[in-house]
């Protein structure tokens, strides 16, 4: 009697419609938060290297503000303690490993929110990452733009005659988070259209909220460039709307193909959407 060979292991088996079991979910979920762990560490290992030249461009908006008020020796970065320096250094290479694993964590993000697509669906994934990518970077890139002029108001508040030692955790955590915050925010509407791929938000129920993403996306620059400059709240802004409006517009477009497709194009929007 031959025995039976033991097939190979495989991975969690989906239905046809793209479903899975929780438990399955919840392994992906493990597993692709790993890898994206994993890809962070190791640009964090190569940003442990880039230290210096790190250092150098963060802290730039601090001393160009103290050498346009000339007060070079008043305003300086401080260390408070002996541990300081290399607790920073571990906070800027994670920093720095973040924006160099982008790749990797943006294209494990987009395969555990888009498991169910369709295979014509999946021809647009690496399109969507190859968008994420750049969107995420360029939110930081300019947000890192706007970040002298609100360094610049801040630093003014010096009194005349007094020091301003700034602490260089505060400082570089303030600026890190402020980066990352806005390189987030760019990836929304790509999220959002991810969303809308898999049919959990229409792209109506988007457009009714269109107020409310205009008022959150000035909040959210206004607070983040403390300027009296109103130029530096509508850098940050504006592009932020026109990316949530152009991720809207794309969603639409898809529920439209999606309800031809299912043969009930003629039916009204709220009885067309998933939701």
């Amino acid at each position: 009697m031959a025995l039976r060979t033991p097939s190979r292991r495989r991975g969690p088996k989906r239905d046809p419609e793209g479903r899975m079991p929780l438990g399955s979910h919840l392994r992906e979920l493990r597993n692709r938060l790993v890898i994206a762990a994993v890809a962070v560490v190791l640009g964090a290992v190569a940003g442990w290297f880039l230290y210096n030249p790190a250092i150098e461009a963060l802290s730039a908006p601090l001393t160009e503000a103290a050498v346009a008020q000339n007060r070079e020796g008043d305003i300086e970065l401080n260390f408070n303690s002996v541990t300081s320096p290399f607790d920073l250094k571990v906070k800027v290479s994670v920093f720095l490993g973040i924006l160099v694993s982008s790749p990797i964590w943006l294209w494990q993000l987009w395969a555990f929110v888009t498991p169910g697509l369709t295979r014509k669906e999946k021809r647009y994934a690496g399109g969507f990452v190859v968008v994420a990518v750049p969107l995420f970077l360029g939110g930081a890139a300019l947000a890192y733009l706007a970040l002298p002029r609100a360094v610049a108001f801040l630093v003014d508040l010096t009194p005349d005659g007094t020091v301003n030692y700034v602490d260089a955790q505060v400082y570089l955590g303030f600026v890190m988070r402020i980066l990352l915050a806005f390189g987030i925010a760019f990836l929304l509407p790509v999220v959002l259209v991810a969303l809308n791929m898999v049919g959990l938000l229409a792209g109506r129920t988007m457009l009714k909220a269109w107020r409310w993403v205009v008022v959150v996306c000035f909040t959210f620059a206004a607070v983040a460039t403390p300027s009296p400059e109103v130029t530096a709240m509508f850098t940050l802004a504006l592009p932020m709307c026109a990316l949530f409006f152009l991720a809207i517009g794309i969603s639409m477009l898809l529920d439209r193909r999606r309800a031809k497709r299912e043969g009930y194009a003629d039916l009204a929007d709220d009885e067309v959407s998933p939701l």
